[in-house]
């Protein structure tokens, strides 16, 4: 693990979307395509808001969320309505967006024909990643159900999450996904999320500490 501490947020969102624009256009120099994955919730807006006006060949990179909760896109608590707003937008509007919903009644129905559409974008070129005070990553939450299965390293691509703290179901991509990111990053922002990630450190257990999973080779960002 890398960790980059910044002056103050301001400098460490342009800084990182500055990042992740040089990453993906490297890998459209090598490659036909390019795959973001990114986080939902409301910290990453002010990065996406800086990396959509970023001039890119995006109608070459695909773009999936880590985790998405199991409700309509127009939702409010869709991932799907925040990206929109703030990331497939401006330049970053012609990206083409894998969606982890598929409008079937659970996630589990709707799981295999996801999986496939992952699986085409493996192994992720950028991935950037959230992380809460639990600990949890994507929708890895400590006390969910299919944690264990989600951590393993013959996991599928996605799973359906139910439990923990988490108010609705989810579909998560899962540890071997996120892990085999070409490119790794995490963002968080002041004291507490600091010290959720030396607690987990310490803890060094993905079943208390998801986040631990992911730390080998990951880019930590962190502002005040």
């Amino acid at each position: 693990m890398k960790f980059v501490e910044y002056p103050d947020a301001d400098m460490m969102l342009i800084d990182l979307a500055d990042t992740l624009a040089s990453e993906l256009n490297m890998a459209l120099m090598t490659h036909e395509r390019a795959s973001l994955a990114v986080p939902g919730g409301t910290s990453p807006g002010p990065i996406f808001d800086v990396l959509s006006a970023v001039h890119l060949d995006w109608d070459r990179v695909d773009v999936v969320l880590t985790d998405e909760r199991w409700v309509p896109g127009d939702h409010a608590r869709s991932n799907t309505k925040m990206l929109y707003e703030r990331l497939l937008t401006d330049n970053a509007a012609r990206a083409n967006y894998i969606s982890l919903y598929t409008g079937d009644a659970t996630p589990e129905a709707g799981a295999e024909a996801i999986r496939d559409q992952v699986h085409a974008l493996l192994p992720i070129s950028v991935l950037l990643m959230g992380m809460g005070a639990d600990m949890h990553c994507a929708s890895l939450f400590p006390g969910s159900d299919h944690l264990a299965a989600a951590l393993a390293d013959d996991a599928p691509e996605v799973l359906a999450m139910h439990g923990g703290e988490m108010p609705e179901s989810r579909v998560t991509l899962t540890a071997p996904v996120l892990k085999g990111a070409l490119s790794r990053h995490l963002v968080i922002f002041g004291a507490p999320k600091r010290q959720a990630l030396d607690r987990a450190v310490r803890l060094a257990d993905p079943m208390r500490a998801p986040i631990s999973a992911m730390l080998p080779g990951m880019i930590v960002h962190w502002a005040e």
